[in-house]
């Protein structure tokens, strides 16, 4: 990942104003969470679900090493090829090898956002490689040079007109707004592209370590075509995405689709053991997996361990009443809402991803929400306390938290703060509290103040 070039507060500021997507997420998140809860409503106790999905993931983020060994040894077995990347460039430089050994002029690419993380397109593209998206929301984004704002709906905050412009750009003619006419024209243009590639390129949903197998979930079907017929693929996943066995990504299968979109079960779940076998029909020739820790082991052993318990299914994101007004772009991250604004910060450079920590409301709807029960708003109350450790306030900053200390101290002064701040011109939106109502509403205070109640029904001071 890297730093965006605007800062925190436009990006906030531009998510504000884009009325469009205000409104499409609002619904997309309703929508959702009516789905999810109509859905977990049909597995019963949906505690005990949650809680024995925690367990699998705590169990094996624990066990990570061993785990890890078990599932290279495993691949191997089957033919495949391993590798583990520190970060991005050993990760990009591993696979330009990959695609320069087999003399790759095009490469098609399915469901990872940790190939985003690593900037793997860029990578591949100065080595002359041609790299097609074939995820449609991917894909929309890939046309039109921007980035996802979901984890699971990457181009949710482009309107059909939207998707016709920049299709009808790539098509040379004027396209309808209609969605199975922009589907029609998307599969036309990626058929070629399939049957065209050298290599295919996906993510993994979770790698079974008993078996050195990668689990790829889809609703589209696109990742079968890449992961078969180009001669050549590449699997690229975080270290953590591992789980023990079959049996335990039963559980972690059965909740994923419900939690990210509200599906009983999900279109296609690929399950791919190694290269192509003497008298299999399809399949690559060759095989790699390549297991990318990027930041990831910063984390372990650490008060935000949890925190890689994640399974991306971007249901923090869905209930979040913050992601829903400033929407994805904001985060500025690969990974945005709530565990965006938890991983980005540690897995990179905390006071360079401070502000993160403090795009929350604390309300506690994603720990809620979360399928495997990280402790995402208190991950983010840690993450602001180390960044008041760590980071060096500005003079204001270092003043206001002066002021406030100095008042809380002497019941008088803060008693008299109370009574300021009635006052017009410090609630106004042209006083001191001008910067807060750019984008807020300041809540107005209260007419009668508690210790004025107190007096008024208790008699006199305690």
């Amino acid at each position: 990942m890297s730093m965006p070039n605007q800062t925190f507060r436009t990006r906030v500021s531009e998510g504000l104003q884009d009325a469009y997507r205000r409104n499409v997420v609002g619904k997309v998140q309703d929508y959702f969470r009516a789905m999810r809860n109509n859905i977990f409503e049909e597995l019963g106790n949906v505690e005990e679900w949650r809680e024995r999905a925690a367990q699998i993931r705590s169990h094996t983020i624990e066990n990570l090493d061993a785990y890890l060994e078990m599932f290279s040894e495993n691949i191997q077995k089957n033919g495949g090829h391993v590798a583990f990347a520190a970060d991005a460039a050993e990760a990009n430089r591993y696979i330009q090898s990959v695609a320069k050994q087999h003399e790759v002029k095009t490469v098609v690419k399915s469901k990872s956002m940790v190939t985003e993380e690593i900037h793997l397109n860029g990578a591949l593209e100065d080595i002359g490689v041609e790299v097609f998206e074939t995820d449609l929301g991917e894909f929309i984004i890939q046309l039109d040079n921007d980035r996802p704002s979901h984890i699971v709906g990457p181009a949710m905050h482009k309107s059909k007109q939207q998707v016709a412009e920049i299709f009808s750009k790539k098509a040379g003619e004027t396209l309808p707004a209609d969605a199975q006419e922009l589907g029609r024209f998307a599969r036309e243009y990626l058929r070629d592209k399939f049957f065209r590639a050298d290599m295919g390129i996906t993510g993994c949903n979770f790698g079974v370590a008993e078996s050195g197998s990668v689990v790829i979930v889809s609703n589209e079907g696109n990742v079968e075509m890449t992961s078969s017929l180009p001669r050549v693929h590449v699997v690229v996943m975080g270290m953590e995405r591992l789980v023990p066995s079959w049996e335990e990504l039963d559980v972690l299968i059965s909740l994923l689709p419900r939690s990210a979109t509200g599906q009983r079960t999900i279109s296609y779940a690929t399950a791919i053991h190694g290269p192509k076998r003497e008298n299999d029909l399809d399949g690559p020739e060759e095989w790699h997996v390549v297991i990318v820790d990027n930041g990831r082991s910063k984390l372990l052993g650490t008060k935000y361990q949890q925190a890689l318990n994640c399974i991306r299914c971007g249901n923090c994101s869905n209930v979040c009443p913050v992601y829903r007004h400033i929407g994805g772009h904001a985060y500025g991250g690969v990974y945005n809402g709530p565990i965006g604004a938890v991983i980005t910060p540690l897995m990179e450079n905390l006071p360079e991803w401070k502000e993160l920590a403090f795009a929350s409301s604390l309300c506690g709807a994603c720990t809620e929400a979360c399928p495997v029960k990280i402790p995402l708003h208190e991950y983010l109350i840690e993450l602001r306390h180390d960044v008041t450790e760590t980071s060096e306030d500005t003079w204001s900053e270092r003043m206001v938290a002066h002021l406030f200390g100095t008042a809380t101290a002497h019941p008088s002064l803060y008693e008299m703060g109370q009574k300021a701040a009635r006052l017009p011109f410090l609630s106004s939106a042209a006083g001191p509290m001008k910067a807060w109502q750019e984008n807020r509403d300041l809540p107005e205070p209260a007419k009668q103040t508690f210790r004025d109640w107190w007096r008024q029904h208790k008699g006199g001071e305690r």
